[in-house]
């Protein structure tokens, strides 16, 4: 019990975070095993204490490494205690998670017990179907800051700088509770086949497997990539836990509307039939991009004075998202009249005149 005292007061007075928490877990498991239930049980409410959580992050933002030809910073990190996420998942990918989740906040106990903890997590799928999203709310739900490696700058032109950027996170992220996310994955692991790849990049993936293998013994680690089929065999077989994240249906399509529109959606609500045909037009597209519709609709309506969304809005501003801004006035009224908005309600909408719809429509 003297050498954990010992080891608290040590870690605290060189400022190791991780140090202090390791040997006060292990007292208040001596404490319990002594009987003494209530002093543990303090000890480890205070472990669970914002306070630890925010000496953590004040660690790491304050020690990011960075590379060495640019100086630029190679990781990114996000605070847990800072956000609140609402994540929409279809029901098997939230059971997934959720299991995840439960795993990664059990994983003291499960070693304890002589087990090796599934702490490793590959998420994929197409673009801004919410993998991100999933990492964030992964670390909101366990207090567990997420280090996000930023690939961008890891790949150096100096290939052998890449090796030592990759070794540089994972020594970074070993050194303090954390999750460590490797966004865009496939960018550092492609498969060692790929004929078009140097051999100093094979060097590289053979290097990431070697730190994945040592990080993943005690700590967490999630990847995404949109392109799973980039991926080096012996990289799948690193991760315990694989997700695909697909694009939601329509129940899941109006979950995330309801969530995004919030008080907005009063009106929108009242129309059945226009609420389905919204729907149906957010079919296949990314959470990401009904999100950017939904807020654009948003702005729209606060800046011109309404306390709602219409269907209405949200038709037209689906149209300029699907043609990126570049459309005529005459293929817009054609939209609308093609999607049941009527002829007199098309005018007012765009603020011309009922014979200028009319003529559109006819021609």
């Amino acid at each position: 019990m003297y050498t954990e005292i010992i080891k608290i007061i040590e870690g605290g007075l060189k400022k190791e975070p991780t140090k202090v928490v390791l040997y006060a877990k292990k007292l208040a498991e001596k404490l319990e095993s002594e009987g003494d239930k209530q002093l543990a049980k303090g000890i480890r409410n205070l472990l669970s204490n914002k306070a630890v959580s925010s000496l953590t992050m004040e660690q790491l933002l304050t020690t990011a490494p960075v590379d060495q030809e640019t100086r630029m910073s190679i990781v990114d990190v996000f605070n847990p205690a800072q956000s609140d996420l609402d994540v929409v998942l279809p029901e098997s990918i939230e059971r997934k998670v959720a299991d995840f989740i439960k795993v990664v906040k059990h994983r003291d106990k499960i070693k304890q017990m002589g087990f090796v903890a599934q702490n490793t997590l590959l998420i994929y799928g197409a673009p801004g179907v919410g993998k991100t999203t999933i990492a964030k709310f992964i670390s909101t739900e366990t207090g567990l800051p997420l280090v996000i490696a930023r690939l961008d700058a890891v790949i150096s032109s100096l290939l052998g700088n890449t090796s030592k950027n990759i070794r540089k996170i994972f020594e970074y992220a070993d050194s303090k509770p954390c999750i460590l996310f490797l966004d865009e994955f496939d960018a550092i692991a492609k498969a060692r086949d790929d004929q078009h790849e140097m051999g100093e990049l094979k060097r590289v993936i053979n290097s990431l497997i070697q730190n994945i293998d040592m990080f993943t013994q005690n700590n967490v680690l999630i990847a995404a990539t949109n392109h799973p089929e980039l991926l080096d065999k012996a990289i799948w077989r690193r991760f315990n836990t694989v997700i695909e994240v697909v694009q939601p249906n329509a129940e899941g399509i109006s979950k995330i509307m309801e969530m995004y529109l919030g008080k907005f959606a009063t009106e929108l609500q009242s129309d059945k039939k226009k609420y389905e045909r919204v729907i149906q037009l957010f079919a296949k597209k990314s959470p990401s991009d009904i999100r950017s519709i939904i807020n654009n609709a948003i702005t729209q309506s606060v800046v011109n004075g309404r306390e709602t969304v219409s269907a209405e809005d949200l038709l037209i501003e689906n149209f300029q998202f699907d043609t990126h801004g570049k459309y005529s006035a005459e293929e817009l009224i054609k939209y609308l009249s093609d999607n049941g908005i009527p002829k007199l309600q098309i005018a007012d909408l765009l603020n011309v005149s009922i014979r200028q719809i009319r003529n559109n429509l006819k021609d």
